[in-house]
C-alpha cells in the first residue's frame, strides 16, 4: 500500500512538472516548436520517463486542457441566458481568471484547440436548446455557438494584452450585447402563427 502510495506521489508530481513545463515554454515560443527533448530536459527526466505518461506533445497539452476545463460544464447554463444576468461567465470568467493558463490563450493551435474542447462539451445542447426555442437553422445555431466562444476568447486576448483592468463593466457590456442578440431569436407563440 505505502509503495502505490509514493508512486501514485511521484507520477502526479511528473505529470506535473511536465505540464508546467509546457506552459512556461509556451510564455517564449509556439506550441508547434516545442518538443519532447526540450521538456524532458527542463524537467530533468529521460525520454522513457515522459513517455511513461504521455504518448507526444498533443496528449501534454490534452491533459492541460482536460484541467483547465475540467469544471467547464455549466458553461451552457450561461451561454444561453435569456434570463440569466450574466451570458459570459463562466467561460469568460473563467479565461481571464485563469493566470496559470493564460498562456493558451494567446497560442492559435493551443486556442484553438481549447475552443475545440470545449465545443465538445457543450455544442449539441447549445445548439439543440437554440434551435428548440427559436426558427434557426442548425448552421445559423452553430454560427451563433462558435461567435460566442471566439468572442469571449477575443475579448480576454485584447484585456490581457492591454492590462485591462475594468473586468466587470465589460462583461456587463458583452452580457448586454449577447441577450439583445439571443432575445431577438427566440420565440414564444410565434412558431404556431407561422404554421
Amino acid at each position: 500500500m505505502e509503495k502505490t502510495h509514493k508512486t501514485d506521489r511521484r507520477t502526479r508530481y511528473t505529470r506535473r512538472a511536465i505540464k508546467d513545463i509546457l506552459l512556461d515554454e509556451l510564455k517564449t515560443k509556439p506550441y508547434s516548436k516545442i518538443t519532447v527533448t526540450e521538456i524532458c530536459k527542463k524537467a530533468e527526466i529521460n525520454r522513457g520517463t515522459f513517455y511513461l505518461h504521455y504518448y507526444d506533445i498533443d496528449d501534454v497539452l490534452n491533459d492541460i486542457l482536460e484541467d483547465f476545463l475540467s469544471d467547464t460544464s455549466s458553461v451552457l447554463d450561461h451561454v444561453l441566458c435569456p434570463r440569466k444576468p450574466n451570458c459570459t461567465y463562466p467561460f469568460c470568467e473563467k479565461i481571464r481568471s485563469a493566470s496559470h493558463y493564460q498562456v493558451l490563450f494567446f497560442d492559435d493551435v493551443t486556442s484553438a484547440r481549447m475552443l475545440e474542447k470545449l465545443a465538445d462539451l457543450g455544442k449539441e445542447n447549445f445548439i439543440t436548446h437554440l434551435m428548440q426555442n427559436s426558427l434557426l437553422t442548425f448552421e445559423q445555431a452553430e454560427a451563433v455557438f462558435y461567435f460566442q466562444m471566439n468572442g469571449c476568447l477575443a475579448i480576454n486576448r485584447m484585456m490581457l494584452k492591454n492590462q485591462c483592468t475594468d473586468w466587470t463593466k465589460i462583461q456587463k457590456t458583452v452580457d448586454q450585447f449577447i441577450k439583445a442578440g439571443l432575445e431577438t431569436f427566440l420565440i414564444c407563440d410565434q412558431r404556431k402563427k407561422l404554421l
